[in-house]
Formats: structure tokens, C-alpha cells, sequence
């Protein structure tokens, strides 16, 4: 579930308009919100690894991670499924989630490790920052959906042109977005788009600031409850976000002990969200209802919505698509044109596909 927050007064723009600044302001902000001085940790101190050279193979006695948590659920995870014995100390389990926020964590060394969508290593190479993918989950099923106002009459994306559409340039919301837009034929010129970040979205429709924004899967429940009755709706369509992945900084990973603790923690990553996933009725109780404060037939909602985990045995699908996603970007005039091979780490490519079951591999 998402963290809420007030709706900060951002002027609506349109088509070419659009801040371009708007990317760099959203990355740098927020980092004091989540405590990250707190909780920084010394430089890397491991021996040197290239990045041309093999992983190591073994974990060295005292190593530590500092690993992204949104809401603690990959730390409660972990520990429900039994993947929590891991061969190196944990030394935080940082409760961060949203892109901007990541970088912000990454960029304080107060991060080793996060879970995220495509998107942010793609912003975070515009901005000069280098980070590597190291593991991916496929999606197969969209896990956002259009979330109108209450008292709204649109009916499809067509019905989007001449509104007031939410739009986190930072984050994978805004690519889900965007490629809505492209597949129904409506230029950018056509709407308003409205910069908030994604944990402003609920409040902007609820105000009516927005006609549109993009809500992940497990805010919709909580959201038609209560709105719902007043006439607002969803809007699905077939739009997936593709990705989910694990990256790292560059500089991590050239610590050879702390690339050889993220290898072996990716395999735990791997079949915790295989538990997870064959346990809806425990993960439901025991996170959504006990951590989150929502109903079980608001869990069960979400997690009938929710996609089966695939960790594919080779990256070409998503580095293409991570290219689709750069060059859309790149079209809007939000990020500057590259070829993204350079963001995935390769050596680290078989690691979660080997970890599961020949079912959640394709």
C-alpha cells in the first residue's frame, strides 16, 4: 500500500511545456523524508572486482547490505518463506520504494540494494548516476489501472484527451502513462499533464486536481470502497509495466564482497516471491491485513490481481523492452536517446532462474 501524502501545488502543463526540470527536481527531493542520513553506511571496503571479471563465488565472514524494504514487506517476506538465512549481515532493511527516493538512497551510500521498475535505472543514467540491473521479474498482467475522479464520465483512454491526466515523470507510473497514450494515438499536446509523484495521486483524485491517474494494483480496492459510490471507476486496459528488478550501484558492485552477497541473495529473492505468490491466504493475512490495516477481502482482491513471478533464463526480452521504455522517454523529450545494454550487469543473468522451478521461468 502506498504512503500517503498532502498534494504539494503543481502547475498543470501540456504537450512540450512540460518542465523537463521537473525530472531532477523530483529525483533530488524527499531523501530527507526517509531518514537516509540516519542510517548511512561506511564507503565500500572489499577488495576491488572489474566489472569484466567473474563474481565471486564465496561470501566473506562480516559482510553487509543495506537493502531496500517498501513498507518492510520484502523483510517480512523473507522471513515468512524461510529466505531469510542468508550468508551476510543484513545491516538495514530500508523501508524506500519510489525511484526518486532510491537514487536519493543510493546516492547517500545508505542503500546497496533496491527493488524497482524500469525506469528508475533509466533516469538514473540521465542523471549521471551508474547503477547496474542485476536481476528481472517479468510482468505479464498490467499492474496499474486508470483511476477516474469521482463523478467522471470517461469511459476509455480515447476519452483522456482535453484532461488533467497524473504524471510522475520518475517513475514507472508515468511510462504506464505514456504508453497509453502512444498505443491510443493521443499526442501529449491533447492533455494536461500533472506532476505529482505517485504517492500524491490518491489525494489528487480525491480533490479533483487531476481526472486521471495511474494507481497500482493494491490501492484500487481501498480506492472504489470509498469513492466508488460517488461515481469514480477504473479504466483497464493491456498496458504492462514489464519489469521488476534489482539493481545496485556501480560502485557496489565493484566491491567484490558485496557483489558476491548480492548473488546470493538474489536466488532468496527469487523463491521468497515464489512463496509469497503460492500463499496468497498467508501473505494476505499476515501483510496486507496485520501491516497494511485493510480488510481480507481487500487482500484478496489484490492478490487475485496480482502476477506470477517469472525470472527468465535470458535478459533479451527486457533489455528490449527497457530500450522501448528509454526511447519513449527519449521521444517526449524527458531523457536524452542511449542504448540501455550498458544498465544490466549480465554475469549475474542466470542467478534467479536457476533458483525456481522451470513454471516461473517463462
Amino acid at each position: 500500500m502506498p504512503r500517503s501524502a498532502r498534494v504539494h501545488a503543481s502547475a498543470p502543463v501540456t504537450g512540450s511545456a512540460l518542465d523537463r526540470r521537473l525530472f531532477l527536481r523530483t529525483m533530488l527531493g524527499g531523501a530527507a523524508a526517509i531518514g537516509l542520513a540516519g542510517c548511512a553506511h561506511a564507503a565500500a571496503a572489499g577488495p576491488a572486482l572489474s566489472s569484466a571479471a567473474a563474481l565471486p563465488t564465496g561470501v566473506p565472514a562480516g559482510t553487509k547490505l543495506s537493502i531496500a524494504s517498501p513498507l518492510n514487506s520484502t523483510e517480512l517476506q523473507f522471513k515468512l518463506s524461510g529466505q531469510d538465512k542468508l550468508p551476510f549481515t543484513v545491516a538495514h532493511w530500508v523501508n524506500v520504494s519510489a525511484g526518486p527516493d532510491v537514487i536519493n538512497a543510493f546516492r547517500a551510500k545508505s542503500l546497496d540494494l533496491a527493488d524497482n521498475a524500469g525506469i528508475p535505472p533509466i533516469q538514473a543514467h540521465y542523471q549521471g548516476y551508474d547503477a547496474r540491473i542485476v536481476a528481472i521479474d517479468l510482468t505479464r498482467k498490467p499492474s496499474y489501472v486508470f483511476a477516474t475522479a469521482p463523478h467522471s464520465t470517461i469511459a476509455s483512454v480515447e476519452d483522456f484527451v482535453g484532461k488533467k491526466l497524473a504524471f510522475s515523470q520518475g517513475q514507472a507510473q508515468g511510462v504506464v502513462l505514456l504508453r497509453a497514450l502512444k498505443k491510443a494515438g493521443i499526442p501529449y499536446s491533447k492533455v494536461t499533464l500533472v506532476p505529482l509523484t505517485s504517492d500524491q495521486f490518491l489525494t489528487a483524485l480525491q480533490a479533483g486536481q487531476v481526472d486521471i491517474a495511474p494507481l497500482g494494483i493494491s490501492q484500487v480496492p481501498s480506492y472504489l470502497d470509498k469513492y466508488g459510490a460517488k461515481g469514480a471507476h477504473t479504466i483497464t486496459t493491456d498496458v504492462v509495466d514489464l519489469l521488476t528488478l534489482l539493481w545496485a550501484p556501480a560502485a557496489v558492485l565493484a566491491d567484490a564482497d558485496k557483489a558476491a552477497a548480492i548473488a546470493a541473495f538474489i536466488p532468496h529473492w527469487a523463491r521468497a516471491l515464489v512463496w509469497a505468490y503460492e500463499h496468497p491466504a498467508v501473505w494476505e493475512q499476515e501483510y496486507y491485513v496485520k501491516t497494511q490495516g485493510i480488510t481480507t477481502a481487500q487482500a484478496q482482491a489484490i492478490t487475485k490481481l496480482s502476477n506470477k513471478p517469472l525470472f527468465p533464463p535470458s535478459w533479451d526480452e527486457a533489455i528490449a523492452w527497457e530500450q522501448q521504455t528509454a526511447d519513449l522517454l527519449a521521444e517526449g523529450g524527458f531523457v536524452k536517446p542511449f542504448k540501455v545494454d550498458t544498465l544490466f550487469d549480465r554475469r549475474f543473468e542466470h542467478l534467479a532462474a536457476n533458483a525456481v522451478a522451470a513454471d516461473y521461468r517463462s
